[in-house]
C-alpha cells in the first residue's frame, strides 16, 4: 500500500491540500501522514532589534522581555499546530480516509519534509506557503526548495481543487517527462480520467513521431489518449490551456535543467506553478 505525505501550514491552502490528498488517497489507495512543522523564530530578529545603542541595564531588561515573548510565541505556535492537525484529520476522515497519522515536528521546514518523504510515495503541498497573502505572484522559497530536492512525485494544490476529470501532460520527450508518461500509463491515479498529452513547439515530423510513440505507450496500457502540438512558448501556452479547461490537472516533469541555468534564464516549472491555478503533479 502506498503512503501520501500531506504537508500543511497556517496558509489558506491547508484545506485544499487535505482535499487533494483525499482525492489521491482514494484512487491509489493510500494511507496518509499529515505533517506540520513548527519552525523556531526569534522574537529579537522578528522585531528588527535596535538595542545596541541603549544602556546596558535597559538592554538586558528588554532582551529578557523579548525572550519571554519568544517563549510565549513558541507555545502558541505549538498549540496552533495541534489545532491545525486536528482540523485536517477531521476533514480527511469526513471523506472516508481513516488510515491516517498526524506528525507534529519542530525544526527546518524543508529538511523535515525531505526526511519524512523517505517513507512516502507522494507529497502534497500548497501552491503557496504561510506567507501566501504577501506573495501572490511568487513561489515560496521553501516550496521551491522542496520541489528541487525531493525525489518523489509532488502534487501542488491550488486554493480551490474542484473536480478532476482530465489530466494534461506537458510533454517534451525529456527524462522527467518520460517518467511522467510511464506513471500515467501504470498508476491507478489516472483510471477513468480523460488523458491528453500536449507538446508546445514546432509542428514537425520529429515531434509528431514523439507524440505518436507516447500515444502508443499509453494505449498499450489500456488507456485512451489524445495528443496535440501547440505553437508558442511553453509557459503562456500551457497556462492559457489550463485556464480555459475546466476540471483539469496539469502533469509535467520538474526542473529539467541545471539549477545554474535556471538562475540565469528562469524555469518553466517555477513559472507554471506560479501561473496555473489548477492542481499540478510534478515528476522528477
Amino acid at each position: 500500500m502506498t503512503k501520501i505525505l500531506a504537508c500543511i501550514d497556517t496558509s489558506p491552502y491547508a484545506n485544499s491540500v487535505c482535499d487533494l490528498t483525499a482525492w489521491a488517497a482514494h484512487r491509489l489507495p493510500s494511507s496518509v501522514e499529515v505533517l506540520h512543522v513548527v519552525q523556531r523564530k526569534s522574537a529579537v530578529q522578528e522585531r528588527h532589534d535596535r538595542t545596541g545603542a541603549i544602556g546596558l541595564g535597559v538592554k538586558s531588561d528588554l532582551l529578557e522581555d523579548l525572550t519571554r515573548i519568544e517563549e510565549a510565541q513558541g507555545k502558541l505556535a505549538i498549540e496552533a499546530g495541534r489545532v491545525l492537525l486536528d482540523t485536517a484529520a477531521e476533514r480527511l476522515r469526513a471523506t472516508g480516509i481513516h488510515d491516517l497519522t498526524l506528525a507534529h515536528r519542530h525544526g527546518g521546514v524543508v529538511e523535515t519534509i525531505l526526511e519524512r518523504e523517505e517513507e512516502c510515495d507522494l507529497l502534497v503541498m500548497g501552491n503557496r506557503g504561510a506567507s501566501a497573502e504577501f506573495a501572490i505572484a511568487h513561489l515560496g522559497s521553501k516550496i521551491e526548495r522542496v520541489i528541487r530536492a525531493s525525489k518523489k512525485p509532488i502534487l501542488i494544490a491550488p486554493s480551490d481543487i474542484g473536480d478532476i476529470k482530465k489530466v494534461i501532460l506537458a510533454y517534451d520527450g525529456g527524462t522527467s517527462a518520460k517518467r511522467a508518461l510511464e506513471l500515467m500509463a501504470s498508476s491507478p491515479l489516472f483510471e477513468n480520467l480523460e488523458l491528453h498529452v500536449v507538446f508546445v513547439g514546432e509542428d514537425n515530423e520529429q515531434h509528431r513521431i514523439m507524440l505518436a510513440n507516447a500515444h502508443q505507450h499509453i494505449s498499450e496500457s489500456g488507456h485512451s489518449l489524445t495528443t496535440s502540438i501547440l505553437h508558442g512558448s511553453p509557459e503562456p501556452v500551457i497556462a492559457e490551456l489550463m485556464d480555459s479547461t475546466d476540471d483539469t490537472m496539469l502533469m509535467m516533469g520538474a526542473y529539467g535543467h541545471s539549477p545554474l541555468r535556471n538562475l540565469i534564464v528562469g524555469s518553466t516549472t517555477t513559472s507554471l506553478i506560479r501561473m496555473v491555478a489548477k492542481p499540478i503533479l510534478l515528476i522528477r
